[in-house]
């Protein structure tokens, strides 16, 4: 969601600003535009002015000064003129010692022209005839205020923009956070899916995601019901296959057999090593994984009456504890974890004398279970021999024996590891480390 947050900033960052500068630099240039066309309209009136103060005298041509703007009597004042007639020229008081560049052309000049003092002037030139004579004025007015004004509204431009495009970041962020709050929801609710906190998702949605919502809940109600379909149809193969398998063992140990003990021999091996895969097969196939959000296993509701059971089938000389965190849950299948439980346990009171402890704690990498006894344990030189392929731990020399096929298929299923170790209550010791989710 972040991500999305991210991007759709950058996106309108980068939109904004593009647009923004886009704008801003038609909106400045069409309102210089508009000044100048302005300011042109009163330097063609100061131009007719000038031309209405030239008037017949003794000597010809002579300019009337009572006409003349106070302006152009003050130095370097901003406003200045330039009159050419024949081949002479008169020039305004405020120019001082300097003059007025003379346009090659008449109408207003483009580009701005250097004035006294520095300043950029805006000249337009009119040509005229009066008195029988080609007349030539040029006016001109200082242009710098309005660059420094315009440079003002820009930057008050420049600091209103970045002010609104944080003010519209803001409002942008807050309203695709409260867009994004029902996936978010949605995210979280797959996510405990996963912990098997949950089955299926909250359809009090936005109408934009129901349809989203209806399929994943479908979804997750298909499969579910096609898992327990298959574990049943698992179970049911099992035990009609149990069935002619017992026939078949039983028949093996016919008396009749003892003329061919090779016979014999043979049947009964193969005979065991087919109902041993098929039980391996079906064990393996039946796990549920990560498939499906199942239960979760609480530990302080599930464990002790595991330990009653155990104690039930096999006596109560036995001691039987556990050690857990309060509340702890295990994110996994029920079924699966009492059946890893049920079989480190079973095989670990067979070869207990007197006490068997489990012990389930969660570290910052996942979950490690361990379960100890105070039996005879493995040698250390067995305890490799013990997972090499196609060989059941209940079928070792010396009597160790654990059967734990189906556990390492649970935890291999898992991506978890198994270890044999020395217990502390001076038995073995089968540790189990699954990674957490």
């Amino acid at each position: 969601m972040r991500s999305i947050q991210r991007r759709l900033s950058l996106g309108l960052i980068s939109v904004m600003l593009i647009v923004g500068l886009v704008l801003a630099q038609t909106s400045l240039w069409l309102f210089e535009v508009g000044l100048q066309r302005y300011l042109e309209a009163g330097l063609r009136n100061d131009s007719e002015n000038l031309l209405v103060a030239l008037v017949r005298g003794p000597q010809g041509l002579q300019l009337d000064e009572r006409r003349l703007s106070p302006a152009y009597q003050r130095p370097f004042s901003g406003h200045y003129f330039r009159i050419d007639f024949a081949d002479t020229h008169w020039r305004s008081r405020s120019l001082w010692d300097q003059d007025l560049p003379q346009l090659a052309s008449a109408g207003l000049q483009g580009n701005l022209q250097l004035g006294p003092e520095g300043q950029q002037l805006l000249v337009l030139r009119s040509d005229y005839r009066r008195l029988g004579q080609s007349i030539s004025i040029s006016v001109a007015q200082d242009y710098t205020p309005v660059r420094e004004s315009f440079q003002r509204m820009r930057q008050i431009g420049l600091g209103l923009g970045l002010a609104g495009l944080l003010l519209i970041l803001t409002l942008q962020r807050l309203t695709v956070r409260r867009a994004l709050r029902p996936l978010e929801k949605a995210r979280e609710q797959i996510a405990q899916l996963q912990l098997g906190q949950r089955s299926q998702l909250d359809d009090q949605v936005p109408v934009e995601l129901e349809p989203l919502v209806a399929q994943i809940n479908h979804l997750l109600a298909h499969t579910e019901d096609s898992l327990k379909r298959s574990r049943n149809a698992l179970g049911n193969l099992g035990h009609a296959l149990k069935t002619p398998l017992a026939v078949l063992l039983s028949l093996a140990s016919n008396p009749k057999l003892d003329a061919h003990p090779e016979v014999r021999k043979v049947l009964q091996e193969q005979l065991q090593q087919v109902q041993q895969r098929l039980n391996r097969e079906l064990n393996r196939a039946r796990l549920a994984g990560d498939a499906l959000p199942g239960a979760l296993f609480d530990c302080d509701g599930e464990l002790p009456g595991l330990l009653a059971t155990l104690n039930m089938i096999h006596g109560e000389h036995l001691a039987l504890s556990y050690q857990a965190a309060p509340g702890l849950q295990l994110p996994w299948d029920r079924e699966d974890l009492l059946e890893l439980l049920g079989n480190l346990l079973d095989n670990a009171c067979k070869w207990a004398d007197a006490e068997v402890r489990l012990s389930v704690g969660e570290s910052p990498r996942g979950f490690c279970l361990a379960v100890d006894d105070d039996g005879p344990g493995i040698p250390e030189a067995q305890r490799e021999q013990v997972f090499s392929r196609g060989t059941r731990l209940d079928e070792q020399t010396d009597g160790h024996g654990l059967g734990l096929g189906i556990v390492r298929d649970i935890i291999d299923a898992w991506g978890g590891t198994l270890s044999l170790e020395e217990s502390a209550l001076g038995g073995l010791r089968v540790e189990i480390h699954l990674p957490g989710r």
